[in-house]
């Protein structure tokens, strides 16, 4: 191992390059709640499905140069008109190291990646949860965070424009 160590000193002092990483530090959750504010009544059979409403996004923090806390937050929400059958709002949260990136890929990465390696555990949790709560678990479908980028991005560059042009 320490010739490995030595070795990456050596490349890096000769100005080689190394390869890009991404590494999670920590993962865990900073904010859960679990809401049924109709039981029992709530966990009767139905005749119809309940209506799901699911929001996801993600917010990131820069604690150094290389470290990120990234944030993932899931709501989802069940009823059937003006019932609420049960609301869960899950922030999960990991700590990552971005190194030997170039600039340009680094709000990608943070933002896409990131997320992408938080979810499955963040979906789980909200699976147990409903489950636990006494309805069917929850399966979130999985998510494009490339798509979700990208419209984060079109929407503040339109922000931006409107923002302008009222200056104007």
């Amino acid at each position: 191992m320490a010739n490995n160590e030595n070795e990456t000193a050596a490349s890096a002092a000769n100005g080689e390059q190394q390869a890009p990483g991404l590494s999670v530090l920590t993962q865990y959750v900073k904010d859960f709640s679990f809401e049924n504010p109709n039981s029992p009544n709530s966990l009767l059979p139905r005749k119809e499905q309940p209506e799901i409403k699911i929001n996801i996004n993600v917010n990131a923090n820069a604690m150094s140069e290389t470290d990120f806390e990234v944030v993932l937050k899931l709501e989802a929400k069940a009823g059937e008109g003006k019932e609420v059958l049960f609301n869960a709002e899950l922030e999960y949260a990991g700590i990552f190291r971005l190194t030997n990136l170039p600039q340009e890929a680094m709000h990608p990465a943070v933002l896409i990646e990131c997320p992408r390696l938080l979810f499955p555990f963040a979906r789980q949790i909200i699976s147990d949860a409903t489950r636990n709560g006494g309805f069917p678990p929850l399966m979130i479908d999985p998510v494009d965070f490339a798509r979700l980028y990208q419209a984060r991005m079109a929407q503040a560059q339109q922000d931006q424009a409107t923002g302008e042009a009222g200056k104007a």
